[in-house]
């Protein structure tokens, strides 16, 4: 079955409990992994007090007139049902056709012949000369014979097709751009469900057929009309649900949007005056810049069940023909709440509630009681949920307010670290909110650590079968084998590449430390000097230099080679040898070893911890809050 068979309701309960079953499994893999945490403060974005947080946000955003419900163009997936942001949106290189079609006057080149029913225009490029004596005029949409200015646009390319475009602003990004600016009309001939629907425009023959089975009629008539030119075969980049990937369908639909300009100029702002750092500076702190700079209204709001539901109600007396789809003992109903009341009850509908979907000028509140236009308490929530990020990108502030103090006392925290692919989806969210809920960022630094890739260099998927799970690695090699190969050699940000066989490789270092623990516990307490005494000592301190400044800088890949390199290659080859020839006194050669053990702690912290424990020393405290090694 899929999720449209069953109710909201009964499929929001199917996914809490199994994501309740499973939440514990990366709780307990980061257990595992050694994770040092302070777990009383853990939470989940779906806890209760976390859930009216961001609902608390979304009612500030709306008092402060900084969201609202609008049509603009959004990322749809037909499949899922849903839209996306474009940051969700995945792209594939697909083998097409450019199709040349005959419009009277012009000719154009298209990869969508079946939206030229929703054309409102021909679009060339003003600095293009050979069509400057045709601008103003009309072209004639072929198999419908309806007549379409020809205009200009900047964006439109003299060099791709016949550079000339046709204009289609209900199903291409672009295009609505081009419609908004010239005021021209957005024709709807695709529904949600990505089949062409009834129209004055559409041909009869091609309604209910879906995009693919539209585009090869539509070629035929076109053929047969004489108004096909000529088709290229074309590779181009195309759209994809990041989900099913299934090809996006750009619409103009009735969404949820956060006015963004007002969050992003002090989110901007507070980079550039280095309130909060992005490392690696040079790679990423252009990113977040660039896309800031060219970002659109924020599309908050998500066509599915999991999540917290959007807090605004419609008064269905004042909105009649809202469109509702509800489940009553199986049999899927659709119809709007003009025809529906006639036969079921408000309580039917709700039981068995799917969604609804109101009209683009539909009114809405925030008041869950009684409308305040009719002052009637006929009122249905809106279905949609909010977008992941949303809620995310209040995280630092809100699991902070869970604790009384908390929010003084840490905020804005040190520094935030995650995976540099959702920089823009997530940072620059957090940042966004926080600085607009507290008026400071939300962390002073945020780290973008590398991408986990097989030993192909190919990102892992469970699609591709090369996730690797860590309980089975830890099993067999332990945890300090996975931490360390994940870190070992990797450059600010560049992909790490993990294999059995790297992990492997890694488990025999921590033995080479373990052994040489070992050996030092079994040694006899001797007071006399050794000639290479100041030798290693000065080779110690230079260590600590060099290893300090890489963390500090966030060069973790450095500093652990560094301290494999010394350990395995210097210390255990050359010291300890030196130390059996007599050169190295008792004393130093075991300072030297906890001074490793220090340095060593925060990339492989078991095996040192243990061997810590068993080390003859002046403290009692555990390696782990021991004081750092200085120079």
């Amino acid at each position: 079955k899929s999720r449209f068979d069953f109710d909201r309701e009964t499929l929001y309960k199917m996914i809490w409990d199994f994501a309740d079953k499973n939440k514990n499994l990366n709780k307990d893999q980061m257990k595992r992994l050694g994770f040092s945490l302070d777990w009383t403060r853990y939470h989940y974005s779906l806890e209760p007090q976390i859930v009216e947080m961001v609902l608390e946000t979304f009612r500030k955003l709306f008092t402060d007139n900084l969201v609202y419900r609008g049509q603009r163009m959004v990322n749809f997936c037909t499949r899922c049902g849903t839209a996306y942001s474009e940051l969700e949106v995945e792209y594939e290189e697909k083998q097409d056709f450019l199709y040349f079609i005959d419009y009277g006057a012009i000719t154009i080149a298209t990869t969508r012949p079946e939206t030229i029913f929703a054309d409102v225009a021909v679009a060339v490029n003003p600095k293009d000369k050979k069509y400057k004596d045709i601008v103003g005029k009309t072209a004639v949409i072929p198999l419908i014979n309806v007549e379409i200015p020809i205009i200009t646009a900047q964006e439109i390319e003299t060099d791709f097709g016949t550079g000339a475009l046709k204009v289609t602003p209900g199903y291409d990004p672009i295009d609505f751009e081009i419609g908004q600016r010239n005021n021209l009309e957005t024709i709807v001939i695709i529904n949600r469900q990505g089949r062409l629907i009834k129209s004055l425009r559409v041909p009869d023959e091609l309604v209910g057929f879906t995009v693919k089975q539209a585009r090869e009629k539509t070629v035929e008539l076109l053929k047969a009309a004489g108004k096909l030119v000529k088709q290229e075969p074309l590779t181009h980049s195309v759209g994809t649900c990041y989900r099913c990937h299934n090809t996006i369908e750009p619409m103009v639909i009735p969404q949820w949007f956060v006015k963004i300009k007002p969050l992003v100029d002090p989110a901007v702002k507070a980079v550039k005056n280095s309130q909060t750092r992005i490392f690696p500076k040079k790679r990423f702190e252009k990113l977040y810049l660039d896309w800031l700079a060219k970002i659109h209204d924020w599309n908050i709001s998500r066509s599915i069940v999991w999540g917290p539901r959007i807090p605004v109600w419609y008064c269905l007396d004042c909105n009649p023909n809202i469109e509702i789809n509800f489940i009553k003992t199986q049999e899927k109903i659709s119809g709007t709440w003009q025809k529906l009341k006639e036969n079921y009850s408000k309580e039917e509908i709700n039981s068995g509630l799917q969604n609804m979907i109101a009209e683009k000028d539909a009114a809405y509140q925030l008041n869950n009681e009684v409308c305040d236009k009719c002052g009637g308490k006929n009122l249905i929530q809106e279905t949609d949920t909010f977008d992941t990020w949303f809620l995310s990108g209040q995280w630092p502030v809100n699991t902070l307010k869970c604790q009384s103090g908390d929010l003084e006392y840490f905020y804005p925290t040190s520094v935030l670290d995650t995976m540099w692919d959702i920089l823009n989806a997530w940072i620059s969210r957090m940042m966004m909110l926080g600085i607009y809920l507290t008026g400071k960022v939300p962390f002073e630094v945020a780290h973008m650590h590398a991408r986990v890739v097989d030993k192909l260099g190919q990102k892992m998927s469970k699609s591709k079968g090369n996730v690797m799970d860590p309980i089975p690695m830890i099993d067999l090699y332990g945890a300090d084998a996975i931490r360390l190969a994940l870190v070992i050699g990797v450059a600010p940000a560049a992909d790490i590449a993990i294999s059995e066989e790297k992990i492997r490789g890694m488990r025999n270092f921590c033995n080479k430390v373990w052994n040489i623990g070992r050996f030092i516990l079994n040694l006899e307490m001797k007071n006399e000097k050794g000639e290479k005494d100041e030798e290693l000592q000065n080779k110690i301190s230079k260590l600590i230099k060099l290893v300090t400044k890489n963390i500090e800088n966030y060069r973790f890949g450095q500093a652990s080679d560094d301290l494999y390199q010394f350990t395995w290659h210097e210390f255990a080859d050359v010291y300890i040898e030196e130390y059996k020839k007599g050169k190295i006194s008792y004393n130093i050669l075991l300072s030297s070893f906890q001074t490793l053990l220090k340095l060593l702690h925060p990339i492989i912290p078991f095996v040192t911890e243990e061997i810590w424990s068993l080390m003859p020393r002046k403290t009692t405290l555990p390696l782990i809050v021991s004081p750092w090694p200085q120079s």
